[in-house]
């Protein structure tokens, strides 16, 4: 009987620590509330690594966020180490004390966000380009407020639940 209890009390404190949920990051500071943060213009770099960890892009992005009430829209310039260049336009709702929903034309639906502390946990399929043919990728993205004015991005990408790549992105405020 004590071995299964033992078993038993691993099992949950292992399963507790694989948590990676956003309730580890409540009450702690700073704050993160995109309104505030995504306003004004903001400048990111970033890179992107295919599913074995090589660095496949780098990229600039050139951002201007603006906000009236619950509603707003995030313009994204980027500037691919490559020559290439996109844009995408987010439009952004804030739904809730700590949710927002946003859409972009190469987004999938809608993507889904919830704030806690100083943590965005953002997640939606972004269509995506691939040696010249279109992919359906999930993201799941982690935003991490580091101060007022800088951001820390880590994204896995996701296709059929298996691991693609991942994005590193740093956001700042010009």
């Amino acid at each position: 009987m004590k071995k299964y209890l033992l078993l038993v009390l691993l099992s949950t404190a292992l399963l507790v620590g694989c948590s990676s949920g956003l309730d580890r990051y409540t009450g702690q500071g700073p704050t993160l509330k995109l309104e505030e943060f995504f306003n004004g213009e903001l400048v990111a770099y970033g890179m992107v690594e295919d599913y074995s960890g090589e660095v496949i892009q780098r990229f600039r992005v050139d951002m201007i966020g603006t906000w009236e009430g619950n509603e707003g829209v995030l313009d994204e310039q980027f500037y691919y180490a490559d020559g290439k260049t996109q844009e995408r336009i987010w439009y952004i709702t804030k739904t809730g004390p700590n949710r927002y929903e946003g859409r972009a034309s190469d987004v999938e639906g809608v993507a889904k966000g919830e704030v806690s502390g100083y943590v965005l946990n953002w997640e939606y399929v972004l269509n995506i380009e691939v040696d010249g043919e279109p992919l359906a990728v999930t993201l799941d993205d982690w935003l991490y407020l580091v101060d007022e004015n800088n951001m820390i991005n880590r994204t896995q990408m996701r296709k059929f639940g298996l691991p693609v790549g991942e994005i590193t992105l740093y956001i700042g405020k010009k």
